[in-house]
């Protein structure tokens, strides 16, 4: 854990770093992190590619009292989107998830072993997802929908005590909407994701319940080519049929460059602050994502 710290610290540093030397181009136009937000679209020809990186580990949970071994879980997301249509209002795309988990004491860094050892540790490609996202209404280009039908590609949730993904069909909404604040200094950005997960009840913990996702990000410009944002999140799952609730809440903060025209980095940290039913861990995240 201390060694993805300090990688975590090093991406943070050198983005500050750059930053630094990009003072200049503040009055130049908007980057794409100020123009790109989750709730705007790409135009027709255009390319969305963000591939994201997020590794979650804990040693408590709310089910026991004290330390427990520890377990981590990455996943690594792959989203393509391109515009169709004259008005950026339709795109279209697909999303793949690989996972990698290690449970049983074995430290979180392990999950970049992919060894497969049988009771401690699994990984694979876990689910692809047919995805649209559109604007509902014209007059408002910051608010849109993404809609996505995940198909899971794992035989068994569990295998050996290593649980890997759900083994769930999930249909997914996420709800965008941003506001730029006067000055293009701040920017305001909300989401609610709600995801539907159906199938046989004995093959996933998940099956028949709803999940909502509120989410609030708060970003700051200290230049167009960077941003440093706060978010608080909170997941609520329902019982559908499954006999299983769960919530958590989430914060967290991290930071934003433009590396080149088409190519920014994304470093965010987020900690389980409270939940029911679930761990309290932490996330370590980083991303890259291209728009061309």
């Amino acid at each position: 854990m201390k060694q993805f710290r300090n990688l975590m610290s090093l991406a943070v540093f050198l983005s500050t770093f750059y930053f630094g030397f990009s003072q200049a181009d503040s009055t130049q136009q908007p980057s794409n992190i100020q123009q790109y937000t989750p709730s705007k679209l790409i135009g027709k020809g255009q390319w969305d590619i963000k591939w994201f990186n997020n590794l979650y580990t804990q040693n408590e949970s709310t089910f026991t009292e004290g330390k427990e071994p520890r377990q981590t879980f990455f996943t690594s997301t792959l989203e393509v989107f391109t515009g169709v249509g004259n008005n950026k209002r339709w795109n279209i795309g697909t999303i793949l998830e690989f996972r990698s988990n290690v449970v049983s004491g074995r430290d979180a860094l392990d999950v970049f072993q992919f060894d497969g050892e049988t009771g401690t540790a699994r990984s694979g490609l876990t689910s692809f997802a047919p995805t649209v996202k559109f604007v509902p209404v014209r007059a408002l280009n910051n608010f849109s929908i993404q809609s996505s039908f995940f198909i899971p590609l794992v035989d068994n949730e569990s295998e050996d005590g290593v649980f890997l993904d759900q083994k769930s069909y999930i249909w997914q909404n996420r709800f965008f909407y941003d506001y730029t604040f006067a000055g293009n200094k701040w920017q305001l950005f909300t989401e609610l994701n709600t995801e539907l997960s159906f199938g046989d009840k004995e093959e996933s913990f998940a099956n028949n319940s709803l999940n909502l996702t509120p989410g609030v990000f708060l970003s700051y410009f200290p230049s167009s080519k960077f941003t440093i944002l706060a978010l608080a999140q909170h997941s609520q799952r329902l019982d559908l049929g499954n006999d299983f609730k769960q919530n958590f809440t989430a914060v967290g903060g991290g930071v934003k460059y433009q590396l080149t025209r088409a190519l920014n980095l994304e470093v965010l940290y987020t900690n389980f602050v409270r939940g029911d039913n679930t761990g309290l861990g932490e996330t370590f995240n980083i991303g890259l994502r291209a728009i061309f």
